[in-house]
């Protein structure tokens, strides 16, 4: 336990919050976590329980995660720096760096066959990429569709049998498929997030992952973050577990050695790809608390970081996303009810909790949780190695969230 006695973050809060936390470890759920909340100056870190299930090493501070879809609020600070520079403008046509998707084509209804299609009311645009509006995505309430079976068919989405390929053929598969829907009419998770990374790595003419160290995580110190695990840093990532939906035994989905991010990946996913740790993720939130400066640098602008980081979406795009969380509430726990969608990551816009109207950031389901709220300079960072396939990791974001608000003294 590090905290600082200047903290506005009460020590009662924070005993609470590790009491809490211990709970969940010492229940058998889950293995072991690690913790980060700051506030102003005062970082306090909470390291419960093991790597492995079975025991082994205890979690450490620098224990490395694989972020899953909280890669999407990190990753997507790629594209705001090319924003800056005038190397993209939001309502510029992908169609010059993208040309596999010119020319689309539109479900006639979202059930059609992949042959039903009309015309695509106007080009997709880099606005389109960034608020994940630009036609096609991971639709929950779609499954069982031709078009849902195609995307999984096609390798398009990660954590799936059929691996996703590198990214000329990623876009080239993607491409071939019509969209769900016209572009810029409604919200649709994930897809847009992996296609940003292609995005930015044919703007720069490098990989996604090499702009990304060399503008984001270099400058910010984030030696930890990445798209794979270097063989000397192997024994600070724990297995990810996937629990039996129906025993709640352990089944390991992705082993530290010989896993997923063992070595370097085919397709550097914008979307989920990333592994990194706690402190690693504080200095980007906190970037983004300080209006896009680190230090003395500046690495967004003030505009680019008000941009991600508040409401983007119409009240038509808007739809989708209240029907995601409202009508597909058991797909997540109830995580994930905010309200609204900046670029690559959710915006709080009404009290649904105990979390402030202004809040953003987003979860993994890997069971990582990563938010900030401005209105209280507040970072919360919680990460554990037990998938969503169960509610026991969603169960204790819900329960961090809710002591971390309660242990603010303001």
């Amino acid at each position: 336990m590090n905290t600082d006695t200047r903290s506005s973050l009460t020590q009662a809060g924070l005993r609470r919050m590790h009491d809490v936390l211990a709970r969940h470890v010492e229940s058998g759920r889950i293995p072991g976590l690690v913790a980060l909340v700051s506030q102003g100056d005062e970082t306090h870190v909470e390291t419960i329980g093991t790597m492995r299930h079975d025991g082994g090493p205890p979690m450490r501070r620098d224990t490395i995660f694989r972020m899953a879809s909280t890669s999407k609020p990190v990753t997507v600070a790629a594209a705001m720096v090319l924003l800056d520079e005038c190397r993209l403008r939001l309502d510029d046509t992908v169609d010059q760096w993208l040309p596999e998707l010119a020319d689309r084509r539109v479900l006639a209804r979202i059930d059609a066959p992949l042959d039903d299609t009309v015309p695509a009311r106007r080009p997709i645009t880099v606005r389109d990429v960034l608020t994940s509006t630009f036609g096609l995505g991971m639709d929950m309430t779609a499954l069982g569709t031709p078009i849902m079976g195609a995307i999984f068919e096609q390798g398009l989405t990660p954590n799936l049998p059929t691996p996703m390929p590198e990214p000329d053929e990623w876009l080239r598969r993607l491409g071939a498929l019509p969209l769900m829907h016209h572009p810029g009419e409604r919200w649709q998770y994930h897809i847009a997030s992996d296609l940003l990374g292609v995005l930015v790595a044919r703007v720069t003419g490098q990989s996604f992952e090499s702009f990304l160290r060399e503008r984001i995580f270099d400058p910010l110190g984030m030696k930890d973050t990445g798209f794979h695990v270097p063989a000397d840093k192997l024994d600070r990532l724990p297995p990810l577990y996937a629990p039996d939906p129906q025993t709640g035994e352990f089944h390991v989905w992705d082993p530290a050695e010989g896993g997923r991010h063992s070595a370097p990946p085919a397709f550097q996913g914008g979307g989920g790809g990333l592994v990194s740790t706690a402190d690693d993720y504080h200095a980007y939130y906190r970037m983004l608390l300080n209006h896009g400066m680190h230090g003395g640098e500046r690495i967004l602008s003030r505009p680019a970081v008000e941009l991600m980081t508040t409401n983007r979406l119409t009240h038509g795009q808007q739809a989708a996303r209240d029907v995601l969380a409202r009508d597909n509430v058991h797909i997540s726990f109830g995580q994930g009810q905010h309200g609204s969608w900046g670029f690559g990551m959710a915006v709080r816009t009404y009290r649904g909790d105990y979390a402030s109207v202004g809040q953003f950031g987003w979860d993994g389901g890997s069971g990582t949780s990563t938010y900030a709220d401005p209105s209280r300079q507040l970072t919360g960072i919680l990460l554990t190695q037990v998938g969503a396939s169960v509610p026991d990791s969603i169960r204790a974001m819900h329960d961090f969230w809710t002591t971390l608000y309660q242990a603010v003294s303001d």
